[in-house]
């Protein structure tokens, strides 16, 4: 049986992973023809990062699933522990990367160029590289951990809070405070994550500015 916070989170991984990995490919299509990225699209990229798997799903991770587990049994205290400071360090990477971007675009122009779009695909490869680590190791060790050792009582409440989450790269329909974020972002990635990847070709969604 799937519970429904598994779900969620699973969901949640993949539609981050997919999202991730468009960043790389389309910062690798614009290195090789010597273009510039869209750098509103990726600002809006990061802001969705900082906003939904960091200060949402990563906390209710650490607020409600690892508690619960740490309550149930010690077998997974070592790796529990380790991706708490992951969630940590995820935060200050998001940080990291935005000055790094900011950095990119406010020196585009100089000769600074070169240096500055080095040191930003750097920096979103090692975080690209951090995040699916982290992923694989919360799928492959904690919840499978939390369907041997969890309690009905257990899931009924995470099923609830984790239901409760409105990604929209998972399906969800946007808050009209975000729509304009998720309309950026969507019309960048290509499908099945979004409509089409117009940005790789001309360096601007369909409809930008």
């Amino acid at each position: 049986m799937q519970h429904a916070a598994i779900r969620v989170i699973l969901e949640e991984h993949s539609a981050m992973s997919a999202m991730l990995r468009s960043i790389s490919l389309l910062l690798a299509d614009h290195r090789r023809r010597g273009s510039l990225p869209d750098f509103g699209v990726l600002r809006a990229m990061l802001f969705y990062v900082d906003e939904f798997p960091e200060r949402l799903h990563h906390a209710k991770e650490s607020e409600l699933l690892f508690p619960l587990l740490r309550r149930r049994t010690t077998e997974g205290d070592e790796v529990l522990d380790r991706l708490d400071r992951e969630h940590a360090d995820g935060e200050r990477a998001i940080r990291e990367l935005e000055h790094e971007l900011l950095g990119f675009e406010m020196m585009a122009d100089t000769g600074q160029l070169c240096l500055r779009r080095d040191r930003f695909e750097q920096a979103m490869q090692r975080y690209i590289d951090f995040y699916l680590a982290h992923i694989a190791a919360e799928e492959t060790e904690v919840l499978p951990l939390a369907q041997r050792v969890l309690t009905a009582e257990d899931w009924a409440g995470l099923d609830s809070a984790f239901c409760d989450n409105r990604d929209p790269l998972t399906g969800h329909e946007p808050d009209d405070n975000y729509r304009h974020v998720f309309k950026k972002i969507l019309w960048a990635l290509p499908p099945p994550l979004g409509i089409g990847s117009a940005v790789a070709h001309t360096g601007r969604p369909p409809g930008g500015r």
